[in-house]
């Protein structure tokens, strides 16, 4: 019974000591929020380290943790693959696109994009690709945060939309209280925590094994029950041709979705100077790189302690691998629940969703409020304090939606609402955001093109897919209507939307020639702003501007 008690006792506390010193942290970065430039932007304060932090915060959610423990623990080389997968995005984050997003006045994409083609109307799509993508992610995190929260404190299933509804209460108030630099602080306490926590458990399991990777791999294979196919990519997904093609898009996926998701690059754009965006996320790709190599180490403990078997009969996709593996470090202690090591593993997690929903919620109410609320109908901004008092309701607006259909989509696999969101993420945000940035002839109709045709493209495609019906583990796993063969569309998706994107562009100057219309750009649309026109001699090149 002390055990239980010590164990039970410690979770119990840790909860209320993160939810404690959360909303005083929320409380004070509150006190100056009363304008846009605080209340979105609010992060630039944090600095290049408590941003890189606060980046690596928003970058680390429930699926980093339980998914890609689970794909590690059950499959091997294919949960190996995810977890790089996410260190290559925030790599590819850190290189490409942390230094030309940062803009000062921009706190979404819909202000970076407006901004970039000298176009207002690519607000309103980049609000629908924004909400599209965060939803169903904000869904998914909300359902692994009340089971979370059920199984931390040991109470009945019957309590499980008691506790979502708390989670949704806590994270509303946390992002409608504290804005950019409330979420910030609780990102950054979130990943000092988190990343301890992994690498103590990570610790454990080495120890276990002489401190050899070899060894526990092998010991790996061994429990896993797969043999030396373990070992081998494609386990997952099949070692077939389309199997394959599924792993590549996948991954292609995870690569670039979780780059362009647009919680992070909200974190992005108010960073201050020239160079304070890639050194933020230099501080970010540290961290996220040390606990993915933490989450490889206990998934493939996972699968050498408890054994695929187990793993399998707990849940088929080895969401759970992460608690469970708590039992084996610590059998003392009478039940993974009584453990203290389970406490701490699963107050971890709880931090890590809960963190990870109250960033989401804030930047899917941010563009609400200023991609669809953010004008009048004639054009005009609306005042400073209706823009910050609807985005505040707007807070609760999409937290309120969330709660309703996470409580619905219990019973069901989420896992294709997840594949769905990073699809949508890779398929549309890339090709419109690397155009803008490095490509010639993007336009706001080759925006809207990209994302209005796009998005249905993905939704089909995922309707019959393997995700959807056809498996145990679909989300209609008693029906089999597909007969598209990769979990993720991304592998033909994403050419879609970049070639979208073009002939959008196309069109657009192809119709304004034959007006009689001048180019809108004299780069060919890449400028932040119009370029100057001569009526007589043409568009003004760069050329001639440097010589005038």
């Amino acid at each position: 019974m002390s055990g239980s008690f010590d164990g039970e006792s410690l979770a119990i506390v840790v909860f209320l000591a993160f939810v404690a010193i959360s909303l005083l942290l929320c409380g004070l970065a509150a006190a100056d929020e009363d304008d846009p430039e605080h209340f979105y932007a609010g992060g630039a304060a944090l600095g290049p380290v408590g941003g890189g932090l606060a980046v690596a915060g928003d970058y680390v959610s429930a699926a980093t943790l339980l998914t890609v423990t689970g794909a590690v623990a059950l499959n091997g080389t294919d949960g190996i693959l995810f977890a790089c997968a996410g260190v290559t995005s925030l790599t590819l984050v850190m290189v490409v696109l942390a230094r030309p997003l940062r803009r000062s006045g921009v706190y979404t994409l819909g202000d970076f994009l407006a901004k970039r083609l000298a176009d207002s109307s690519v607000r309103r799509a980049l609000g629908v690709a924004t909400l599209v993508v965060l939803v169903p992610l904000l869904v998914v995190q909300l359902t692994a945060a009340g089971r979370i929260m059920v199984a931390m404190f040991g109470l009945p299933d019957d309590l499980l939309n008691a506790c979502t509804v708390g989670c949704a209460a806590m994270m509303i108030c946390y992002s409608a209280l504290g804005g950019m630099r409330g979420t910030g602080y609780i990102q950054i306490l979130k990943t000092i925590i988190v990343v301890g926590v992994v690498m103590v458990v990570a610790g454990l399991v080495l120890s276990r094994f002489g401190w050899s990777p070899a060894s526990l791999f092998s010991a790996a294979r061994d429990g896993s029950g797969h043999g030396s196919s373990y070992a081998l990519p494609g386990l997952q997904f099949g070692h077939d041709l389309a199997g394959r093609l599924g792993l590549v898009g996948f991954l292609l996926t995870l690569v670039l979705g979780a780059a362009c998701m647009p919680h992070i690059t909200m974190r992005l754009h108010p960073m201050r100077g020239p160079r304070s965006g890639r050194r933020a996320t230099g501080w970010a790709v540290g961290p996220v790189a040390l606990l993915c190599t933490g989450v490889v180490v206990i998934g493939l403990g996972a699968s050498a302690l408890v054994g695929g078997k187990l793993l399998r009969a707990s849940d088929p996709l080895g969401n759970t691998a992460l608690l469970m593996i708590t039992s084996a470090l610590d059998p003392q202690a009478g039940g993974s629940r009584h453990s203290m090591l389970f406490a701490v593993v699963a107050c971890a997690v709880f931090v890590t969703t809960l963190s990870t929903v109250a960033g989401i919620t804030l930047a899917a109410a941010s563009s609400l409020a200023r991609d669809f609320a953010g004008q009048r109908r004639d054009g005009s901004p609306r005042s400073i304090e209706h823009e910050v008092r609807f985005a505040r309701w707007a807070v609760a607006w999409v937290g309120t939606v969330a709660l309703v259909l996470a409580t619905q989509a219990y019973g069901r696999n989420p896992q294709v609402l997840l594949i769905f969101s990073f699809a949508a993420a890779a398929s549309v945000l890339p090709p419109v955001l690397l155009y803008a940035l490095f490509g010639r002839g993007i336009t706001a109709s080759g925006v809207r093109w990209a994302v209005y045709g796009t998005l249905p493209v993905v939704a089909f495609l995922m309707t019959f897919s393997p995700a959807a019906s056809g498996s145990p583990i679909a989300l209609f796993p008693e029906e089999d209507f597909h007969w598209f063969p990769m979990h993720s569309p991304g592998l033909v998706t994403i050419p879609v939307g970049f070639l979208l994107a073009r002939l959008g562009s196309r069109r657009h100057f192809g119709t304004r020639r034959r007006r009689g219309l001048p180019p809108p750009y004299a780069d060919g649309g890449a400028g932040p702003v119009a370029a100057p026109y001569d009526a007589v001699s043409g568009p003004v090149t760069r050329r001639a501007r440097r010589r005038h």
